[in-house]
């Protein structure tokens, strides 16, 4: 039984062996009338211990490359005539078997052992498939005014900072995936085959190399080779469709959902246009979005069919952000207006209520910015039928307080703080809701409280550090929905100011002053009109009212006439 296990530990250990090993490498070099140079590149290539095989393609050479590669140990294809680099490069990757081919150029006059293994080493140590250079010189006059504005347009997800480097290797598996230029444009072609196919390739830095300056004809020659290349890929991967097509999609999808934005909006907030013009507007915009939206989500699915999905991501989401940036607009737009609607009797109202912006400029408020609204009316709460629960921003809104009273109809009723988690709650029992004319689930906006308590008295108190706990004080006014000129009155009893309050007076009413329920005094708009200081004495104390009617500010509350309640009211223990 022994040797039996013996023999399974055996195949264990032949088995890990051979998934431990290496894989071979090929290095493939391009050459063409390069006699000076390819001995030296072969030489050193040859010191890396993990590179199994050597091959020197020449490419119809008509000096001595052969003679030299051959004589520096290296194996050589040669072509009858000079086909191009690509052809050199695909008839090298055809010649190697090899689990990794990398390929280098035969005029490099400064190539050493670490510039090559910096090349090999990241795909030997599993971080990529493909691995592709940039060194330490200025990029070439091809790769900035033909390559990188190109590939910006076409593929904006490429990033490389030299794409046109010349030197790469890659594993046999991915190089399998690549279509091999027979020219200048193999290299481009190289880096948009694999962003296209999903491929890993890192760009490695090699240092500085030196090799031989390409004259203007070569420089002609490439430039054309790369841009065709470019342009051919484009086409092949939809980029140009992308561009062109799929762009027309986009900025139609685009004019559709403004067009139902716009008819919306002329709906709900413009008044002067029809409203059937409104809602035409609206279906045209509708028509033209499914349509386009159709084309579109089409269109981009088969391009995404012809490459990797990661790959053109970053180009969808620069082409198609504009479009679900309005989409989004949309969206939020019938949602607010979907949350507004309320059916009443088989009629549908829609109320848009927005969270009013209120810029207060009054020196009390400090000259503050809040937002408030909308308010949720609902029933009262059981035996509360003498109170309103009002939120703390509508009072503000309304110059009301907690423990104030306002008059609705023939009924008096208490204003009451709102219950923890309803700070947008207005509970109105159901008497002052039939005045009132609102239903519970109403929604009002904070600039459409004043029309709904339009004439409503509030008798409010004024409280300040200046009065003692003995005596109260509290001022008359009527809510208006429309605005009139305000007017500021300051208090001051026996000397000391107690409250700076506003509203508007009649120019033909008058108004009494009262102290415990008597009148002891009254004025008129003439009075107020000429900024007089009135005072008004009742018993030990001395009421003074002074009056500042050149705010240039308008408001909604109107002080109480002497025919209805006093403006200012007394009591004292």
């Amino acid at each position: 039984m022994s040797w039996f296990i013996v023999l399974i530990a055996f195949l264990l250990a032949s088995i890990k062996t051979t998934n431990n090993k290496n894989p071979s490498v090929s290095v493939v070099i391009p050459a063409y009338n390069e006699e000076k140079t390819v001995a030296k590149i072969v030489t050193v290539i040859k010191k890396i211990d993990y590179v199994n095989e050597i091959l020197v393609v020449d490419d119809g050479s008509t000096d001595n490359t052969v003679k030299e590669a051959m004589s520096a140990g290296s194996k050589v294809i040669s072509h009858k005539s000079n086909l191009g680099k690509g052809a050199a490069i695909k008839t090298g990757f055809k010649n190697t078997k090899s689990d990794i081919v990398a390929f280098i150029d035969a005029d490099i006059s400064n190539l050493t052992s670490k510039k090559v293994d910096n090349i090999i080493k990241p795909i030997l140590e599993g971080k990529t498939d493909i691995t592709k250079t940039k060194f330490a010189r200025e990029s070439g006059r091809v790769t900035e005014l033909t390559a990188k504005p190109l590939l910006k347009f076409f593929f904006p997800e490429i990033v490389f900072e030299q794409p046109l480097s010349g030197q790469f290797a890659g594993k046999r598996t991915a190089l399998n995936k690549i279509k091999f230029e027979e020219d200048y444009g193999v290299d481009v072609g190289i880096v948009l085959d694999a962003d296209v196919h999903g491929i890993r390739i890192q760009e490695v830095d090699i240092g500085n190399i030196k090799h031989d300056m390409s004259p203007l004809s070569d420089l002609n020659k490439m430039a054309n080779e790369v841009v065709r290349t470019i342009i051919n890929r484009a086409v092949e991967y939809g980029r140009v469709t992308m561009m062109d097509t799929l762009g027309n999609y986009i900025r139609m999808a685009i004019m559709g959902l403004s067009l139902i934005i716009l008819g919306l909006f002329t709906i709900f907030f413009v008044q002067p246009i029809p409203l059937f013009l409104g809602s035409i507007i609206a279906v045209i915009g509708v028509i033209l979005t499914i349509y386009y939206v159709i084309k579109l989500v089409s269109k981009s699915f088969n391009i995404l069919k012809k490459g990797s999905r990661g790959s053109i991501l970053k180009s969808f989401l620069k082409m198609h952000f504009p479009f679900l940036v309005c989409g989004l607009i949309l969206i939020l737009m019938l949602t607010t207006f979907m949350s507004a609607t309320t059916i009443n009797d088989g009629v549908i109202s829609v109320e848009p209520t927005s969270r009013n912006l209120i810029i207060f400029s009054h020196p009390d408020q400090q000259q503050t910015i809040s937002v408030r609204g909308p308010y949720t009316v609902d029933s009262a709460i059981e035996n509360e039928t003498n109170f309103i629960r009002v939120p703390q921003d509508a009072l503000t809104t309304m110059q009301m307080d907690i423990g104030d009273t306002i008059e609705l109809g023939d009924t008096t009723y208490s204003v009451n703080e709102t219950r923890p988690g309803e700070a947008n709650t207005l509970r109105i029992p159901s008497d002052a809701r039939r005045y009132l004319d609102v239903s519970s689930g109403d929604v009002i906006s904070n600039s459409r409280l004043n029309r709904i308590f339009d004439s409503s008295i509030v008798s409010h108190t004024i409280n300040s550090s200046n009065l003692n706990n003995s005596t109260v004080l509290k001022e008359n006014f009527q809510i208006f929905a429309h605005k009139s000129n305000e007017t500021e009155v300051n208090i001051t009893l026996n000397g000391k100011h107690i409250k700076t309050i506003s509203g508007s007076f009649k120019n033909d009413s008058q108004y009494t002053v009262s102290d415990n329920g008597n009148i002891i005094g009254m004025f008129n708009g003439k009075n107020i009109k000429n900024n007089e200081t009135l005072k008004f004495y009742s018993g030990n104390n001395v009421i003074e009212l002074s009056f500042d009617d050149s705010m240039n500010e308008t408001t909604s509350s109107q002080f109480l006439s002497s025919n209805k309640n006093s403006f200012i009211e007394f009591y004292t223990n």
